[in-house]
């Protein structure tokens, strides 16, 4: 049972929908670009207006009648009876007396503990299985591995448990029931192929963001009239990949033109020799949540006590307030800072709260060792606050500005910068600019050129 798709003249076609594919996705829609995209490699996640290769021949998930209908929590994995479930805002566990059986991955945001993957162990602590799990909460996949832990093959099912798909990674082969008929693939870039023909979409034109499959199945195609759009989202070594050469060069079996989104990429491609009339620059649109006013108030999310230069910060910048908050409980340790009377602590912090914290606070200090919470970063940069780091500590140098990064051993740097800029607002429409200009903060009409 295949879904039904509204045809439209230009596809963007995704080999998964990571964070570049997302912003890029994001950007188009604000742009006023409505295209259909596609993703090849989902994670049973996606927004309701992206369509997955795979998932478009397992039927409709949606179904009034599918249970439970919503992401599956982490206690709700069918375990054996005294089987133990447990977890914690990073990962879960299944235990039988002690010994940990299957490790529970979460889907983004964590905290929410919705389960994304369970790998299933042997006696030796080798992953055997991995249950894959959708949005709806069902098991719509199940990868196997050999005994040495290296995968073999991954079969999707249908709505009703029906085996549709196999893709075997040892031989490459892609198997499809497709009604009643069983095709066989030899490569991915077929069965993508075959897929754009089913749902067709075999003559759209073609944006897309690699030159692994998406490149491959577009030379697939039929040439027709329309330029496709390779948008570059990686990183240029000492070499212009292959691939792109053969664009450049004029040889790809469709009109395409190359747009770069990373600022190192396309200066090292002029570097290389490749003319700026053949590559263009193109940034992310961002839809900020608010102004900065300069509100001399700092936003600290952690889970943890582990703060660089916390008491230091604290004590040498009384004029202003540090909000700090953790999904989980405090250490004493850090509810001790309660004693600064600049400083607000929020243990275990609601969502609501933490988003109020955000709108509220115009900086973000980005200097928690452990892990980032609540893709903290990112969020701090879409509601406009200014953001320093440490270099040992950072966690997402995608949405700070250079000049914002400091060593631990200069923190007093740090200092006396938060300083003038808390007394200066113009020093702060100068530092917001560089910092959305690091983020590679692009405009609607520029994306309207291509």
């Amino acid at each position: 049972m295949v879904r039904d798709i509204e045809i439209n003249n230009t596809i963007l076609l995704l080999d998964n929908y990571a964070s570049d594919s997302h912003k890029l996705h994001t950007s188009l829609k604000k742009a006023g670009k409505e295209n259909i995209v596609v993703v090849i490699d989902s994670d049973g996640f996606l927004p309701d207006d992206v369509i997955s290769v795979y998932e478009y021949f397992l039927g409709d998930f949606k179904c009034d009648d599918i249970v439970p209908g919503r992401p599956r929590y982490f206690n709700q994995i069918n375990v054996p009876d005294y089987w133990e479930i447990s977890g914690n805002n990073n990962f879960g566990k299944i235990s039988n007396l002690n010994k940990e059986r299957a490790r529970i991955f979460y889907a983004e945001p964590k905290h929410q503990r919705f389960v994304k993957v369970v790998d299933w162990y042997d006696e030796r602590g080798i992953v055997r299985s991995s249950d894959h799990y959708n949005k709806y909460g069902i098991l719509y996949a199940r990868t196997i591995f050999n005994a040495k832990g290296k995968r073999v093959n991954k079969a999707y099912f249908s709505v009703s448990g029906k085996e549709i798909i196999v893709e075997n990674y040892v031989t490459k082969n892609i198997i499809l029931n497709d009604g009643n008929i069983t095709k066989i693939f030899k490569t991915k870039t077929d069965f993508v192929t075959y897929f754009l023909k089913k749902a067709g979409l075999y003559e759209s034109r073609l944006f897309f963001n690699t030159l692994s499959t998406s490149f491959l199945v577009s030379q697939n195609l039929s040439a027709g009239d329309s330029e496709d759009v390779l948008f570059w989202q990686e990183s240029i070594g000492d070499e212009i990949p292959g691939n792109m050469r053969f664009i450049l060069e004029g040889k790809s079996a469709r009109k395409t033109k190359i747009v770069v989104q990373k600022r190192q990429a396309y200066n090292r491609l002029l570097e290389l020799g490749v003319s700026e009339n053949m590559i263009k620059k193109l940034g992310y649109i961002y839809q900020f949540e608010k102004d900065n006013y300069n509100k001399p108030k700092a936003l600290i999310c952690t889970n943890s006590d582990r703060i660089a230069e916390c008491c230091n910060l604290v004590e040498k910048l009384p004029e202003m307030h540090f909000y700090i908050a953790a999904l989980t409980e405090m250490s004493a340790k850090l509810m001790d800072m309660d004693k600064y009377s600049n400083v607000s602590l929020y243990p275990g912090v609601k969502m609501t709260i933490l988003e109020e914290l955000f709108k509220e606070c115009d900086f973000y200090l980005d200097i928690n060792y452990e892990s980032e919470i609540v893709s903290a970063v990112q969020r701090a940069f879409l509601h406009n606050q200014l953001i320093f780091a440490f270099k040992e500590t950072m966690h997402n140098s995608e949405y700070i500005s250079g000049e914002h990064i400091y060593e631990i051993k200069s923190v007093d740097n740090m200092i006396s910068c938060l300083k003038e800029i808390i007394s200066n607002k113009d020093l702060l429409k100068e530092h917001l600019s560089k910092q959305h200009d690091a983020a590679f903060s692009e405009s609607v009409e520029a994306y309207s050129q291509i």
